[in-house]
């Protein structure tokens, strides 16, 4: 099909970075533009001819500038399909055809990101720049739109190769671009409008722009696609790109880490979402040490994560292995590089802990979505329900399993010693089964289970994991507590002077 030259163009913008390339080369091709507002004096001062829309619908900007383009006169010149029945209605009421639309929308993401005030914020909701795009979008056999100045470059392009014009193939492209921006922002109005609703009638809407394309999914047969900007979280400072599995790896390391933001020293190392590794101390080296000694097998091609910038010391303790990622708040000059002389090695400055207020995952034919499990108990959640009422340093000790267990896949147990995980058993169909798992493993790595803590994830229906602990030298324990026979491990610990705290709160994680 022939290409169609521009002849007109309406061109009313927030954003005028990158324009004025635009805006010459349309002049150059004589392209009549139409414009309001701020883009029409920004044009004037580029001593490029300018009709003003004003003057064009014979109506002023009114009510603060909340009408300027709504008026049959600018949306019958875009939405006339270019034939005769439509052409001869533009001759009859006197209104030009409008070939190009550039516009963008009121920047309403950033607004609510950066103020709570309401009215700022509605004033911020676009109307006739989203009615612009959808009608210019709507005709693109004959009309050309673009929504946002991420195109601007892309259709700068097709217009210098092409003469000042456009094919019907770069229209439809821009268009489905046009749509993107489109529901993209009536979505995050939507969202606004429905935070805090307890109506429910929820409806599931989420909508982001930047997207990132991985080698692959789970699996090399499995396509596998990022979508958010990583860059918002981390500084990436050398290393391979991120895979899918690193991706899903980095987000329970962060939100483990999360815990542990304001904490001393802290380091964790993960394999498939579990922490194998966690201990807290004076300084990132012994923290790291500590954390490795739990399961220093495991930690081969894991996901290494702290709380504290990185030393040389630390760095050359931890190049001692093959990891993944490696992430941190920062990095000392030294540290980094000795770290970078393996480029494959993924090293992330982190700059927030963030962690999504809810979260979400496809199933069956639909969706499921609730809020992310942000509870976390201080020692004045605890509640002592036996005779022998655990030390301060146990409360210590028993704080730290806990915010261990709540990250590590259900059924879970996990022993602390001296704010170290010394053993986790994760995953595993049976609570017992998860229990006599990490009691193994500690011993298998050489700790002493001997006055360690235990953590569970959920409630004991019998004292089997209580009795199991004991025997192994374990004499403190956190747990949620409601099962109807939580007597019956309350008894057992009584007996043999266990001390048993409860929270209240399960912390299931499938």
């Amino acid at each position: 099909m022939t290409p169609k030259k521009i002849k007109s163009a309406l061109i009313s913008v927030y954003h005028k970075e990158g324009l004025q390339p635009i805006v010459e080369e349309l002049a150059k091709h004589h392209v009549k533009i139409f414009s309001t507002g701020g883009t029409q004096k920004f044009i004037e001062d580029l001593d490029i001819k300018v009709e003003a829309v004003e003057n064009l619908t014979s109506y002023p900007s009114i009510l603060d500038g909340r009408v300027k383009t709504l008026h049959p006169k600018v949306f019958g010149g875009i939405l006339a399909r270019r034939e005769e029945a439509h052409l001869s209605q533009l001759t009859q009421y006197e209104i030009p055809e409008i070939d190009l639309v550039i516009v963008d929308l009121y920047p309403f993401e950033e607004t609510v990101a950066n103020t709570s005030d309401e009215s700022t914020i509605i004033e911020k909701i676009d109307i006739g720049g989203i009615s612009l795009i959808r009608a210019a979008a709507k005709n693109y056999k004959d009309v050309v739109v673009v929504a946002s100045r991420n195109e601007y470059n892309t259709f700068l392009k097709i217009i210098q190769e092409k003469n000042g014009a456009t094919d019907v193939e770069d229209r439809k492209e821009l268009a489905r671009l046009s749509f993107k921006e489109s529901s993209n922002y009536d979505t995050a109005i939507y969202n606004y409008f429905n935070e805090g609703n307890d109506q429910q009638d929820y409806a599931f809407k989420q909508s982001i722009h930047r997207s990132t394309t991985l080698r692959y999914g789970e699996n090399p047969h499995q396509v596998g696609v990022f979508y958010g900007d990583l860059s918002q979280m981390f500084d990436t400072l050398s290393g391979k790109a991120l895979s899918y599995n690193n991706l899903v790896d980095v987000d329970a390391a962060v939100n483990l880490m999360a815990e542990f933001k304001d904490a001393d020293p802290t380091f964790a190392i993960l394999k498939h979402t579990n922490a194998c590794g966690l201990a807290t101390r004076n300084t990132i080296h012994e923290a790291w040490e500590a954390a490795l000694a739990a399961d220093n097998i495991s930690a081969f091609g894991g996901i290494l994560i702290a709380n504290a910038p990185i030393d040389l010391a630390t760095a050359t303790a931890i190049d001692q292995i093959f990891y993944e990622v490696l992430i941190a708040p920062d990095f000392d000059a030294d540290a980094l590089t000795l770290l970078m002389k393996k480029k494959k090695r993924i090293l992330l400055k982190i700059k927030d802990f963030h962690v999504n207020q809810t979260s979400f995952k496809s199933l069956l034919n639909g969706v499921i979505q609730q809020d992310t499990d942000l509870k976390i108990e201080q020692s004045d959640d605890l509640k002592v329900v036996t005779d022998t009422v655990p030390t301060t340093a146990q409360i210590r000790d028993l704080l730290f399993a806990n915010k261990a267990v709540k990250h590590i896949k259900s059924n879970t147990i996990v022993l602390v010693k001296n704010q170290q995980m010394i053993a986790m058993g994760c995953g595993q169909t049976s609570r017992v089964d998860a229990c006599k798992q990490a009691i193994a493993k500690a011993h298998q790595f050489g700790f002493d289970t001997t006055d360690a803590v235990m953590a569970s994830d959920a409630f004991f229906p019998f004292p089997d994991c209580v009795e199991i602990a004991h025997k192994a030298g374990i004499n403190a324990v956190i747990q949620p507590g409601g099962s109807i026979k939580d007597n019956l491990s309350v008894d057992y610990c009584n007996k043999n002077n266990v001390a048993m705290v409860m929270t209240g709160i399960r912390h299931f994680k499938h």
